[in-house]
């Protein structure tokens, strides 16, 4: 049997696998601060604080270009599911900011991320709706609500229309299940408290008009 040769092919694997190691060591943290900086965006959003937002979220589009270019050589780590995540929670950041600062809604060339990760990231935006909508709620604010429950609704309309397996799609099938229940919760909440309302200020010209008789 004849080896000869083998050590140079081992030595040539050796500095690949060096090479991808050290791309994935280098993604890692970025990935992590960028699934943060996406998660503290969307807390300044619910704040109202949406230049704080933007800043975090420019953070977060830095730290997935430099990791884009960290992993250029190695498709099969930039297809890794860590990346997929950090993706989907920055535009989950990025379209809770666009939609309740009433700003356009960005695409996935707009945020440089692929269609995967970006239709699970808007998916997981009606559930900051929600909460948002809520918010809005209890401030009075009922014409807004009946805006956030439209675009929930637009979103969720949008995501069911993607047949697709859940190999090509990331899992985007759990995550339009589960906004369904969410979109349906929100409507049967934003309905009692409508007819609720509608009830008091019934009561309320009722109590008026007794008043002044």
């Amino acid at each position: 049997m004849n080896t000869d040769g083998l050590d140079e092919i081992a030595e040539s694997a050796r500095e690949h696998f060096t090479a991808k190691h050290g791309a994935r060591e280098k993604a890692l943290p970025l990935c992590r601060e960028t699934v943060r900086f996406s998660a503290n965006a969307i807390r300044c959003v619910h704040r109202r604080d949406f230049a704080a937002a933007e800043e975090l979220i420019v953070r977060a589009a830095a730290n997935l270009k430099e990791m884009d270019s960290a992993l250029a050589q190695h498709p099969d780590i930039l297809n890794a599911g860590y990346v997929h995540d950090a993706q989907k929670e920055y535009v989950e950041a990025a379209t809770t900011l666009a939609l309740i600062a009433g700003r356009p809604l960005p695409s996935p060339d707009d945020l440089g991320v692929l269609a995967a990760a970006y239709m699970n990231g808007i998916a997981e935006t009606i559930g900051e709706l929600r909460r948002h909508l809520l918010d809005s709620l209890r401030e009075g604010d009922v014409p807004h609500c009946e805006d956030t429950l439209g675009a929930m609704g637009d979103i969720y309309d949008v995501l069911v229309t993607m047949d697709f397996p859940e190999a090509v799609t990331s899992g985007l099938r759990r995550s339009t299940d589960a906004m369904r229940g969410i979109l349906e919760r929100t409507r049967g909440d934003f309905t009692m408290a409508a007819v609720q309302r509608q009830l008091e200020e019934k009561l309320d010209e009722f109590g008026k008009r007794l008043s002044s008789g």
